[in-house]
């Protein structure tokens, strides 16, 4: 499983572990956890970089029309998993 580091300004860095990824409607978002077994917290991260940018920015997908949307499309690519 491929491991992203996040390094938040002026805090330590973070790992996960990318589960899957997708580009809906021309943006990318992936879906992360923070173990690689068992059962770990899950987040939906969306790609808010501006084209050209050496570095990826994500931010945590909290509109919940967009969630929702984008949590289905996930689910139906990982047969074994459930967001909720």
């Amino acid at each position: 499983m491929e491991k992203i580091v996040f390094k938040p300004e002026g805090e330590e860095a973070v790992e996960f572990y990318i589960l899957e990824q997708t580009r809906i409607g021309g943006v990318d978002y992936i879906l992360v956890t923070d173990t690689e077994e068992d059962d770990g917290e899950a987040l939906i991260l969306k790609d808010v970089s501006q084209s050209g940018e050496e570095e990826a920015v994500y931010e945590i997908v909290t509109e919940d029309d967009e969630l929702n949307a984008v949590a289905a499309v996930f689910e139906n690519m990982l047969e074994d998993i459930e967001l909720s």
